[in-house]
C-alpha cells in the first residue's frame, strides 16, 4: 500500500515521504480500515517533530519515531475485522481514531470507531474524531456548560475551536469566539453570538466576564485569563503552544490545577478520553444539524507534508484533511 512515512524527527517537508509499505496487521480486537480521508490534528505535528521533548518519553521513541506512519483521525470503510470484533463488519462506513491514517489502510481498535454520520462525506467525517471529542469533553465535562452561561472560546477558528463554538451553542450558551481578523466571518457563521479580533482587542482587559473560558492552544498567562473569569467561573486549558522545545506550554497545563486549590475559580487542564460512546454523541449532534465540521482544505495523500505545514502555520479556517 502507499503511505506517508517518516524515519527521523523533523519538519514535515524534511522527514515525510510517500512510500510503498506492507498493509498493517490487525489484532483480535482491531479492524483494518480502507482509508478514504484522514484528519490533520495538532498532535500530528508534535509526534512528527518529537517536540516538546517529553513527548518522546511517552512511548513515541527517544531518537526516532517508533512508528513510521502518522495520522490518527480516520474515515473509511472496514476491510477486515479481528476475531473478537462483533460490533463492526466488513463494508461498514466508519469514522474514529486509529494509528497511521496517512495511508491507504490503517489498523484501529474497534472500540475507537463508530458508524459515520449519514449526512457527511468521508472528508468531513475525518475532520471530527479527535478535534470534536476534545471540544465535546471540554464543553460538557470540564466546563460543564449550562444554558445561559457566557462562554469565551479562545482559538475559536481552529480544528477544536470550530467544534467547541457549535457544541457550546447546542448546550445553550452565549458564546464569544476569539480569532484573527480573517477568520471572524467563519466564527460568526458557526453560530458565535459575539466575536473578538485578538489582533485589535485585548481580551483580558477590563469589561465583560465569563462563566466558562476554553483556552484552546493559547499562550496567555493564567493571571490574565482569570481577570475575565467570574469569581466562581471555570477556566479549561485545552492546550498550549508556547513553542518551547522542553515544555511547549506544558508548564501552564501543570500550574492550572495547582493554583485552583487556592482560588475560588475552577482552573482545569483537559484530559481528553478517546472512546466510541462520545463519537456516537457527536454523530447525533451532526445528524441533527447542530454541528457541522468546518473543513478548510483537502490535500491528496502525496501532499500530506504540505497539509501538516499549513495546519502548523495557523492559516487553517477549521480543519485540514488528507484524501486517500
Amino acid at each position: 500500500m502507499k503511505a506517508i512515512i517518516q524515519d527521523t524527527y523533523g519538519e514535515a517537508g524534511d522527514v515525510m515521504r510517500l512510500a510503498d509499505i506492507d498493509r498493517p496487521l490487525i489484532a483480535a480486537d482491531q479492524v483494518l480500515v480502507r482509508v478514504h480521508a484522514a484528519g490533520v490534528d495538532r498532535g500530528v505535528w508534535h509526534i512528527m517533530t518529537g517536540l516538546p521533548y517529553p513527548i518522546r518519553l511517552m512511548g513515541y521513541g527517544l531518537r526516532a519515531p517508533k512508528t513510521r506512519v502518522r495520522g490518527r483521525e480516520v474515515a473509511g470503510q472496514i476491510e477486515a475485522v479481528g476475531e473478537n470484533v462483533t460490533t463492526l463488519r466488513a463494508g461498514d462506513r466508519v469514522y474514529g481514531i486509529c494509528e497511521g491514517s496517512f495511508a491507504q489502510y490503517a489498523s484501529a481498535r474497534a472500540d475507537l470507531l463508530a458508524p459515520m454520520p449519514k449526512n457527511l462525506t468521508f472528508d468531513n467525517a475525518s475532520a471530527a474524531p479527535i478535534s470534536a471529542l476534545t471540544a465535546l469533553q471540554a464543553v460538557r465535562d470540564s466546563g460543564q456548560v449550562e444554558p445561559g452561561q457566557r462562554v469565551l472560546i479562545i482559538g475559536a477558528s481552529g480544528g477544536v475551536g470550530t467544534f467547541a463554538v457549535q457544541i457550546a451553542k447546542a448546550y445553550g450558551a452565549e458564546v464569544t469566539g476569539v480569532c484573527s481578523t480573517t477568520k471572524l466571518d467563519l466564527v460568526r457563521a458557526l453560530g458565535a453570538d459575539h466575536v473578538i479580533d485578538y489582533t485589535r482587542h485585548d481580551i483580558t482587559g477590563p469589561g465583560r466576564r465569563y462563566d466558562v473560558i476554553l483556552d484552546i492552544g493559547g499562550n496567555r498567562t493564567l493571571t490574565h485569563l482569570r481577570r475575565v473569569l467570574t469569581p466562581r467561573g471555570t477556566l479549561v486549558i485545552v492546550g498550549g503552544e508556547t513553542g518551547g522545545r522542553w515544555l511547549g506550554g506544558v508548564d501552564r497545563l501543570l500550574r492550572a490545577p495547582m493554583l485552583s486549590r487556592f482560588v475560588g475559580q475552577n482552573l482545569i487542564t483537559l484530559t481528553n478520553s478517546e472512546n466510541a460512546q462520545d463519537l456516537l454523541v457527536m454523530t447525533e449532534l451532526i445528524e441533527s444539524g447542530q454541528v457541522t465540521p468546518a473543513v478548510d482544505r483537502a490535500y491528496p495523500l502525496e501532499q500530506t507534508p504540505a497539509a501538516v505545514q499549513y495546519m502548523h502555520e495557523g492559516h487553517a479556517r477549521g480543519k485540514v484533511v488528507v484524501t486517500v
